[in-house]
C-alpha cells in the first residue's frame, strides 16, 4: 500500500490540483450468531481498496479495489473529472488550515480476536445461550460475537502520511419470553447485538455473558408478569445503556455541522441546533456537559487521526448547559468560522468521508446511582434500548426501553414492562438534575450508526453515568 500511496500522490500532483488525498483501507470482519441451541451463522468478510478525493473547482471522489498503478491512475482521473463537473454548481471551496502530520496509530489491545480459536468463541456463546433457558416461556435465546480489524493508510497533497490500525470487538445475549398473551425481551449488556469496544478479545471475555445469562432469562420471564408502565409526568432515571441512545440521537446527530448546514439531510434530517443558537442556546441544565472526544480510551469512536488527517481531539459541544460547539469537517469549519473538530470518517474505502460522531460523552457528576434513587420520592428507572423515534430536526422524541423499575420514597418497589418516555430535547436536558460520578461512568459502543446516501454504517461510542431527569412524560396508561 505504501508504494501505491506514493504513486497516487505523484499522479495527483500531475493534475495541479488545489487539494487531493488518498485513503487505503483493508477491512476484516468476523461475526458469529447462535440461536436456540444452534450456530445460525459464522461470517467472515474482507475487503481492500482506496478512495481518492480532490478539489478542482468542486469536490470529486472516486474509489476502486484495483490495487495497481494502472488502477490508481484511472481512479485519479475519474475523481478529477467529477470535480470539474461539480464545479459548475459549486461555490469556491475553503478548507480550514490544520497541522500536517506524518504518524502512526494503533488501537490498544492485548488479544487479537482474529487469533482466538473459533472453538473458544463458540463455547462461550453456546453456553451463554443455553443458560438463558431458565423457563419454558423463554422461546428465543441468542448470543452474538463480532470483531473488526481495520487497517488504513492516508496521504494528502499537503504532505500528510498517516498509518492506522484498529482492533474492535464485542457481543451480547438476548432472551425473548412468551406466555400466549405477551412477548417480552431482555438483553445484556445492551440490545441490538450487545456492547463493543476498541479492545481485543479480553473485552469480550470481560462481558461475562455466561455468568449473566441466567439473570437475563429470568428477567425476560419476570417482565411477562410485570405491571404496565403507568402514564403521567414523573422523575425519570436512565441507566447508561439507554442514556447512551439519548445522547446519540439528541446531541450527537444534531451537532453534526453538515446536518446543520443541510448538506447531508437524506435519512436522518437536519438539526434544530442552527448556527444562530451557537453560544446562546440553553441546551441543558448546568449539570450537563457533553463532548465529542476521539481520545476516549477504548471507544469505538477513538482514533489517532480522522479521514482528513486531523489529529484526534476533545471538543466541547455543551458546557454547563450552554450549546458551545459542533462536530465539523475542515470545509464546514471554514464556512462557519468554528474550530476543526476532526470528525470526518468513512465506513470503508468505497465511501466518501462524512461528518460523523466520535465518542459523544456526558461528563460525570458528583452523585452515586444509589444516592439518586434514595433522593427520588417517585419515579421510574428505565434500562436497555427497545425502540426509538425522533423527528428530522432531532427535537421531539419518543423512546422505549426493555425494562422499567418503579421508585417510591427512595426505594425500588417493582418491575414495569413496556416503559416509554417522551420529550423535547432542550426541555429534557434542562430537566437533568442529577448525574452519577466517575465510578459509575460507562462507555458504550454503538456499531450501527447510519448516515448518508448511499448509506454508511459507522461505529461510535457514548460514555455516561446513570442520570435523573425531572417532570418527564412517561407511559401510555394512567397512574
Amino acid at each position: 500500500m505504501e508504494d501505491l500511496l506514493e504513486y497516487g500522490l505523484k499522479e495527483l500532483d500531475k493534475h495541479g490540483l488545489r487539494y487531493g488525498d488518498i485513503r487505503f483501507s483493508d477491512i476484516s470482519t468476523e461475526s458469529i450468531h447462535v440461536k436456540n441451541g444452534a450456530v445460525e451463522s459464522i461470517k467472515h468478510r474482507q475487503s481492500s481498496g482506496y478512495g481518492i478525493r480532490v478539489i478542482d473547482g468542486g469536490w470529486g471522489f472516486a474509489s476502486s479495489s484495483n490495487l495497481t498503478e494502472e488502477g490508481i491512475s484511472h481512479t485519479v482521473k475519474r475523481a478529477v473529472r467529477i470535480a470539474k463537473a461539480s464545479s459548475v454548481a459549486s461555490d469556491p471551496i475553503r478548507l480550514k488550515e490544520i497541522t500536517i502530520y506524518q504518524d502512526e496509530y494503533t488501537s490498544p489491545y492485548r488479544i487479537n480476536p482474529f487469533d482466538v480459536q473459533l472453538e473458544e468463541k463458540l463455547e462461550i456463546l453456546t453456553e451463554a445461550e443455553s443458560r438463558m433457558k431458565t423457563d419454558e416461556c423463554v422461546r428465543v435465546s441468542t448470543a452474538n460475537f463480532t470483531a473488526w480489524h481495520f487497517a488504513q493508510l492516508f496521504g494528502s497533497t499537503e504532505g500528510a502520511k498517516i498509518k492506522q490500525d484498529f482492533i474492535q470487538c464485542g457481543g451480547g445475549i438476548s432472551a425473548t419470553a412468551m406466555d400466549g398473551n405477551d412477548v417480552q425481551t431482555r438483553s445484556y449488556p445492551n440490545s441490538f447485538g450487545g456492547d463493543f469496544h476498541s479492545e481485543g478479545f479480553e473485552f469480550f471475555r470481560s462481558l461475562e455473558l455466561v455468568e449473566n445469562a441466567e439473570k437475563v432469562g429470568k428477567e425476560a420471564v419476570a417482565l411477562l408478569k410485570a405491571k404496565q408502565c403507568p402514564s403521567g409526568n414523573t422523575d425519570l432515571i436512565l441507566e447508561t445503556s439507554q442514556l447512551a441512545l439519548q445522547i446519540h440521537e439528541s446531541c450527537g446527530h444534531p451537532t453534526e455541522l453538515d446536518r446543520v448546514r443541510g448538506t447531508e439531510a437524506s435519512f436522518a434530517g437536519t438539526s434544530f441546533m442552527t448556527t444562530d443558537k451557537l453560544n446562546t442556546l440553553r441546551y441543558g441544565s448546568k449539570d450537563v456537559s457533553l463532548v465529542s472526544d476521539a481520545t476516549t480510551p477504548y471507544g469505538l469512536g477513538t482514533f489517532g487521526y480522522d479521514d482528513e488527517g486531523v489529529k484526534a481531539r476533545k471538543t466541547d459541544l455543551v458546557r454547563e448547559g450552554l450549546f458551545v460547539g459542533y462536530q465539523s469537517s475542515r470545509e464546514d469549519a471554514a464556512i462557519i468560522g468554528v474550530p476543526v473538530s476532526g470528525n470526518m470518517r468513512a465506513d470503508g474505502w468505497e465511501n466518501i468521508p462524512l461528518v460523523r460522531m466520535t465518542n459523544i460523552n456526558l461528563e460525570p457528576g458528583e452523585w452515586t446511582r444509589e444516592e439518586i434513587i434514595e433522593d427520588t420520592k417517585r419515579g421510574i428507572i428505565m434500562d436497555t434500548i427497545k425502540s426509538w423515534s425522533i423527528d428530522d430536526k432531532r427535537l421531539n422524541f419518543l423512546f422505549g426501553t426493555e425494562a422499567g423499575y418503579l421508585v417510591e420514597n427512595g426505594e425500588i418497589v417493582g418491575m414495569l414492562k413496556n416503559p416509554t418516555y417522551t420529550g423535547i430535547t432542550y426541555e429534557f436536558w434542562n430537566n437533568c438534575n442529577a448525574i452519577a460520578g466517575t465510578d459509575e461512568w460507562r462507555l458504550h459502543g454503538v456499531p450501527n450508526c447510519g448516515k448518508g446516501e448511499p448509506g454508511q454504517i459507522m461505529r461510535v461510542g457514548h460514555g455516561c453515568a446513570p442520570s435523573r431527569f425531572k417532570d418527564v412524560r412517561v407511559g401510555v396508561g394512567k397512574w
